[in-house]
């Protein structure tokens, strides 16, 4: 199948991104979701607090401060809350956000690489290393050792609460994919595969490879994986918010640079 006719233009990519993504499509998994004048707030498992929106066009510079203020105010009074996440996004205008979101003791966390691209440009078949078997998480046992692989990788500590969200995931109807790669049974490299419902894309998120399992090949093909189970599904694009060290992987296999997003989060 050639690739003439793939998106691969910045600009087309952002825009189906804005469109098809700044929905409620970032809140599905939410405990809770409500709308407040251009923003989305979630609850999320764990007591996450998060905010996101489409854009916030139509909000004054002068009364950012108000925004931010009451958003927090309304989480804040929850006594669940155990932090709040304030997605913001490179390509926004938003005048006087990020000083209202420091004023009100938000700190920012590192930016991230939103990735954007054509699936089809990941299919590509890259050999494993000896001994490497690659397949979909089948049961809570599976999600479970992946989980608390990906803690370890990230340099968490094993979250029970992470890997109980995960077998929801994964016994829901939504489509999430749990993808593995295992030597001698023992995971090495994971990554989810989390179809949009009502959109065009389908998100890779989570991906996490053991160091000494490092730039061998298996992330790319977890990702080509990933990639054919998204075709199949219908899905055209995929998405992705990526740290440094998988972009140029995403890079090399044809996803986009086309913006960047930046956490802000509040701690109680």
């Amino acid at each position: 199948m050639g690739h003439h006719g793939a998106v691969t233009d910045a600009a087309a990519l952002l825009h189906a991104y804005d469109d098809q993504l700044r929905t409620d499509a970032e809140t599905a998994h939410a405990v809770t979701a409500e709308r407040r004048g251009p923003l989305r707030l979630a609850m999320f498992p764990g007591g996450y607090g998060f905010v996101s929106y489409r854009d916030l066009e139509g909000v004054r510079e002068d009364s950012m401060g108000e925004l931010v203020g009451s958003t927090l105010a309304h989480f804040a009074a929850d006594p669940a809350i155990t932090a709040v996440e304030w997605k913001t996004r490179g390509h926004d205008r938003a005048p006087g956000l990020l000083d209202a979101l420091v004023a009100h003791g938000f700190v920012a966390e590192e930016p991230e690489s939103i990735m954007v691209g054509e699936a089809a440009l990941l299919t590509a078949d890259v050999p494993l290393p000896e001994g490497v078997v690659l397949r979909r998480a089948a049961d809570e046992r599976d999600v479970r050792a992946m989980s608390a692989m990906q803690d370890e990788v990230f340099g968490d500590p094993v979250s029970a609460e992470r890997a109980d969200d995960l077998v929801r995931r994964l016994d829901g109807d939504d489509g999430t994919e749990l993808w593995i790669a295992e030597a001698d049974g023992r995971i090495v490299s994971a990554g989810r595969l989390q179809p949009v419902e009502g959109s065009d894309f389908a998100g890779i998120w989570g991906g996490a490879t053991r160091e000494e399992w490092r730039g061998r090949g298996i992330y790319r093909a977890l990702t080509a994986a990933r990639a054919r189970s998204a075709l199949a599904m219908g899905k055209r694009y995929l998405h992705s918010d990526s740290t440094e060290f998988s972009r140029p992987i995403l890079e090399r296999s044809g996803l986009v640079k086309v913006s960047t997003t930046t956490p802000y989060v509040w701690r109680p």
